[in-house]
């Protein structure tokens, strides 16, 4: 299978539209349409209906595979062009607006005092496009921030052959406005949170699809959507009224209007269990709860994505 080809179709599945689909890859529609009447001839069925443009059952198949084979085909080149040197110098890192912290930033800064002759760039991205992004090569490292609690680490992403390791934590916490019922509360659980008005802010805060998947509640509406990434603008909306957000501590602290308190309730991610942490590992000082039997404290862990090149160090 010529995957030229299948990147064609794929552009063509997304855009709906073969003259979408030819401007997007700077292709003439003519030429979209033989790749796609290539690649159905080669696997011997149809895979698109014209008109309207859409997925038949195999192509619908062929979709659900094309994306991890594109995946590590690009993941596959950008290892190969590393070992044999052909890539110039660089360090791009992506990562997720929580992600970025001092700590992480202050290490940047020394990686590139230690090695002048790389160039290195920062890109601020969305959690879900840090993994594919590194296993593709066009990261080199991915920072992302995720919901964890002390018996758990952060899940591993299953976009290619990636390795991780965590650097930082910090708990998590329910940013509320001064005058808010809850804002007395020393620790909240989900439960106590599902009628409460939020800000929903996927790249920002902890998204609020997570937190309806985990407790399994139609919950957790949205009175305001922040499409964006700067996080003391969120903080000013929690303070204004707006809406309740889900945030590392160290991103509230100084804010004014606001007060926090502990989210105690299982963490919004995944409803299966992630891998334990390494025996003897504890939680810091900070963390709470947990200890004597009773609700564990959610934590915010940011974990370094690279490619899985016998591991990061």
């Amino acid at each position: 299978m010529d995957p030229h080809l299948l990147r064609t179709f794929v552009s063509v599945a997304r855009c709906g539209s073969f003259s979408d689909a030819a401007h997007e890859l700077g292709f003439t529609p003519a030429a979209v349409s033989e790749h796609i009447a290539s690649l159905e001839a080669d696997l011997r069925t149809s895979l698109l209906t014209r008109r309207p443009v859409m997925l038949t059952s195999a192509g619908a198949r062929l979709l659900e595979h094309a994306g991890p084979l594109l995946l590590r085909l690009d993941a596959a080149r950008a290892d190969v062009e590393r070992l044999s040197g052909a890539g110039a110098a660089r360090l791009v890192v992506g990562a997720s607006p929580l992600a970025m912290t001092p700590r992480i930033a202050a290490a940047l800064d020394r990686v590139r005092q230690a090695h002048p002759a790389i160039r290195a760039s920062l890109r601020m991205l969305g959690r879900r496009e840090i993994p594919a992004a590194v296993a593709s090569g066009a990261l080199d490292l991915g920072l992302i921030d995720g919901p964890t609690t002390p018996a758990d680490a952060l899940p591993l992403p299953e976009v290619g052959p990636l390795t991780s390791v965590t650097v930082a934590e910090a708990p998590l916490v329910v940013a509320l406005p001064t005058g808010h019922p809850l804002a007395r509360r020393l620790g909240l659980r989900l439960a106590d949170l599902a009628e409460a008005h939020w800000l929903d802010a996927p790249d920002a805060a902890m998204p609020l699809a997570r937190l309806r998947a985990v407790s399994r509640s139609s919950g957790f509406r949205a009175s305001l959507t922040y499409e964006g990434t700067d996080v003391r603008g969120l903080v000013a909306l929690t303070a204004a009224g707006h809406g309740l957000a889900l945030l590392p501590h160290p991103a509230t602290k100084g804010a004014p209007g606001i007060v926090t308190a502990p989210l105690i309730a299982p963490p919004p991610g995944p409803p299966h269990r992630t891998p334990p942490r390494p025996r003897g590992r504890r939680p810091g000082p900070d963390a709470g709860g947990g200890g004597d039997g009773g609700p564990s404290p959610v934590r915010v862990t940011t974990g370094i994505f690279a490619q899985d090149r016998g591991g990061l160090r």
